[in-house]
């Protein structure tokens, strides 16, 4: 099978890299950048040197650009890792937020139902926010959107699933690893420096380490690629809409006190705080638990729980 990666320098593109090594399908990693000289020495160092460094240049605004890499590889599955990601500065950048996260995809989704294949595109739980939850979100609860970034990815899914192509679209949180800026490298950074550290504790969710991400994503690509083989991808049953992160809840205040106890800094007197302390552009999710069970009973995925993927993330950090 050929596997187009789009977005494949960012942090789910590389873990991908990383589960993707060895395998008989036919990758294709794309992004519209190179990838760091930190991120190969990182994708070495857990991989070794034979594992996928190369990127395509590829711009998936351009239609015709994705249509042409499409036809010229013979893509069958895109697996699109792109997006437009910094939540502040999405509410001063619509139109470039709305370009990456909605028009780029629907020209995935088109290219993709131009040739009958799959499109596995990740999602986020900023599509949630503005109602007052209390318990795990699932995948046919409305779309509340607070900001810019949460609503053009919903923008995004509501796209695709308007092409009419085969698609699995995967709604994830909070997510980290050894790549990249995200919110474990900062806090790491930050307990080991400051002698005291402010963190909010009224924003409630699920770290989502972006290896068992992608080892879902595996999961999915196996079970199209046996639809094919048995010669049913054309009625594929399993298109929609799924949530993956790991399983349990905690805020953010939680996982830093976690983060640092790992990391061994404890000089660092970590305090919770609220969200208003941190005057923000964009509201975000007070709580934005998503309900996995759709995916595990459907796809027979098994959820790693959060704390022992942050040992397992952690172990190769330090």
């Amino acid at each position: 099978m050929n596997i187009l990666v789009t977005g494949a320098n960012g942090q789910l593109g590389n873990e991908l890299r990383i589960v993707a090594k060895g395998s008989q399908d036919k990758y294709i990693f794309t992004d519209v950048t190179e990838a760091s000289d930190e991120s190969i020495n990182m994708l070495r160092k857990l991989a070794g040197e034979d594992v996928h460094t190369d990127t395509v240049r590829l711009d998936i605004t351009d239609l015709e650009a994705v249509r042409k890499m499409v036809s010229e590889q013979e893509v069958q599955v895109i697996v699109n890792c792109a997006a437009y990601t910094n939540v502040d500065k999405a509410e001063e950048n619509y139109d470039l937020a709305e370009l990456l996260n909605a028009k780029a995809v629907e020209n995935l989704a088109v290219a993709m139902r131009e040739v009958d294949g799959l499109l596995v595109h990740i999602s986020t739980d900023y599509v949630f926010g503005a109602e007052p939850y209390n318990k795990p979100c699932t995948e046919e609860q409305q779309g509340t959107p607070t900001g810019v970034y949460g609503q053009t990815k919903l923008h995004g899914e509501q796209a695709i699933i308007h092409t009419g192509c085969k698609h699995v679209i995967i709604r994830t949180a909070w997510l980290y690893s050894e790549f990249g800026k995200n919110f474990v490298k900062t806090m790491l950074s930050l307990t080991t420096t400051k002698p005291q550290l402010k963190v909010v504790f009224d924003q409630v969710g699920t770290p989502t380490y972006a290896y068992d991400l992608a080892q879902a994503i595996m999961v999915v690509l196996d079970d199209f690629k046996d639809a094919i083989i048995h010669g049913v991808a054309s009625n594929y049953e399993k298109t929609g809409i799924y949530h993956f992160s790991n399983e349990g809840v905690t805020s953010w205040y939680d996982f830093t006190k976690l983060i640092a106890e790992l990391a061994g800094n404890t000089a660092c007197n970590i305090q919770p705080c609220h969200s208003d302390e941190f005057p923000s552009p964009v509201k975000r999710p007070a709580y934005s638990v998503l309900d996995k069970t759709k995916i595990k009973e459907v796809f027979g995925i098994k959820v790693p729980y959060w704390t022992d993927s942050l040992k397992k993330c952690l172990s190769t950090m330090l």
